[in-house]
């Protein structure tokens, strides 16, 4: 695989914040920017751009130093209903947590968190209030605002923001953040840029966002995997017609920023000085990240791979109940104009055959044969079978160290009594319907047989080489193989079938 990165970290950070400085600097000093996607942990944009740091972004703020403070947003009803954030496996009260932990270990200030379309009667979102609160937080309550975001005069006057208290903020750039996706952050920034101005400070507003790139074609596909990523919320891109009416320019914009430009003009024509008063939705963003692609072929080959395997996620999703009809309906439409099929994931044939093969021989556990298959960082693929001693994912990791640590396959790195006893121990004490080794149950029994046995000990030490690599599973997996795989940093997919021929898969 070619290791030089296809983005440019370095020219990114120079870039985008002398972009952040300088439209500070046309607001007097007193920027609201809304930051769109992952703050931290971007993995998205980090496979779509080989080379992209997940967490380039916040080392980039990091180099405003104290000129930044932060506000953190979140969605009361997310709270309230605990809403699950797949990627990282956790909720997204736990989010806002972690993203506050986050940012102020890089010596970054948050000061603040808000509570959007809050409503007395959720509970929960109160009781996380106060949380944050006794942990030393400032913590704003903002409500929903009827007829937004078309009643304009409604929500430019006491009854709309009026209603929202102002967050006291110091710093002369303002970065609002969130857990997520419709947290409400751009309502937050505009609610603040009202009452700057109502106060006699000249603020503005910005907004950086890393996808859509404004500056790639509408049918590029880094642009069309951002369309996929965000299905379950129903964005899509789209031309921006009011950069296209104001400067005969063709660039790509989003729905949501579209419809909401309206909102922003209105507001800053009553409120700046008339050559501050952005012309389109393209104006008021701050992205350079296009202008940092080194290597577009390669962006382009890993945006269709990601394409593909969000319609695989999407699918398993819908058939554990995760995910409508309608949003795999949509990932099937993408698929389908990109001419782009399940089979162009290179590790999807691979599972199927290993799940074939063990079939025609006889093989598998409870009746169910599984196949799974790991491409390696040199882009060779590793297939493993299920049986009664190891589950199809837990062999392939098996397979895949082996082959990493140039170790035979027919040489066996787990005693059999070891994996007998733990099998044992599963069925019998334990009454489990599979007692074969998961993948974390396999971690253990390795590093109990690297005591034991030196090219044990060998394979062990390859594991962390498997962080970035693509895996296919002809089954869905087990919550306990799932948390091992996401914790050796494994990007998986998965066809949407159960390893069980039982209604009941909690085991």
């Amino acid at each position: 695989m070619n290791a030089t990165p296809a983005f440019d970290n370095d020219k990114y950070i120079a870039l985008q914040s002398s972009a952040i400085r300088e439209r500070a600097q046309r607001f007097g000093n007193k920027l609201y920017l809304e930051i769109g996607g992952k703050l931290l942990r971007d993995l998205h944009a980090s496979r779509v751009l080989p080379g992209f740091e997940p967490d380039v972004k916040l080392r980039m703020l990091q180099s405003l130093g104290d000129q930044i403070e932060f506000i953190v947003c979140a969605f009361a009803g997310d709270i309230e209903h605990r809403r699950y954030r797949a990627d990282f496996g956790t909720t997204y009260d736990a989010e806002v947590l972690r993203l506050v932990d986050d940012v102020r270990a890089r010596g970054l200030a948050v000061r603040s968190v808000v509570l959007t379309r809050f409503d007395p009667s959720m509970r929960a979102a109160a009781a996380f209030a106060d949380r944050l609160r006794q942990s030393g937080l400032a913590v704003y309550l903002h409500s929903a605002i009827p007829g937004y975001p078309g009643d304009v005069d409604l929500i430019l006057s006491d009854e709309g923001f009026g209603r929202n208290p102002c967050i006291e903020t110091a710093a002369p750039i303002v970065g609002v953040i969130a857990p997520g996706p419709s947290s409400g952050k751009l309502a937050t920034c505009l609610s603040q840029v009202w009452h700057e101005n109502r106060r006699g400070v000249p603020a503005g507003y910005a907004k950086y966002e890393t996808f859509p790139v404004w500056n790639l074609p509408l049918s590029h596909p880094v642009n069309v995997a951002y369309e996929a990523a965000t299905a379950d919320i129903e964005d899509f891109n789209q031309i921006d017609p009011f950069h296209l009416e104001a400067y005969g320019e063709t660039t790509v914009n989003y729905n949501r920023d579209v419809a909401a430009f309206p909102i922003l003009r209105a507001l800053l024509t009553r409120l700046l000085p008339p050559d501050q008063v952005y012309r389109s939705p393209t104006d008021m963003g701050v992205n350079k990240v296009g202008f940092a692609i080194a290597d577009d072929a390669r962006v382009q080959e890993a945006s269709r791979q990601e394409i593909v395997s969000r319609y695989l996620k999407g699918c398993a999703d819908l058939a554990m109940g995760r995910a409508t009809e309608a949003v795999v309906g949509r990932l099937r439409a993408i698929m389908a104009a990109t001419g782009l099929k399940d089979a162009d994931r290179p590790v999807v044939a691979p599972a199927r055959a290993a799940a074939a093969a063990g079939e025609a021989e006889g093989k598998g556990f409870n009746g169910i044969c599984c196949g799974t298959a790991i491409q390696l960082p040199d882009g060779s693929i590793v297939t493993g079978k299920n049986s009664r001693l190891l589950r199809s994912p837990a062999a392939a990791i098996l397979n895949a160290v082996k082959r990493l640590a140039g170790i035979p396959e027919r040489l066996e790195l787990l005693p059999k009594a070891i994996v007998q006893s733990v099998t044992d121990m599963k069925s019998g004490i334990l009454g489990r319907h599979s007692s074969n080794l998961n993948v974390e149950e396999l971690l253990i029994a390795l590093a109990i047989s690297a005591n034991m046995n030196s090219i044990a000990g060998l394979a062990l030490q390859k594991l962390p080489e498997l962080r970035g690599c693509e895996v296919h599973m002809t089954h869905i997996s087990s919550a306990s193989d799932a948390a091992g795989m996401r914790r050796l940093g494994l990007r998986v997919t998965a066809d949407p079938r159960f390893p069980t021929k039982s209604l009941y898969t909690g085991r």
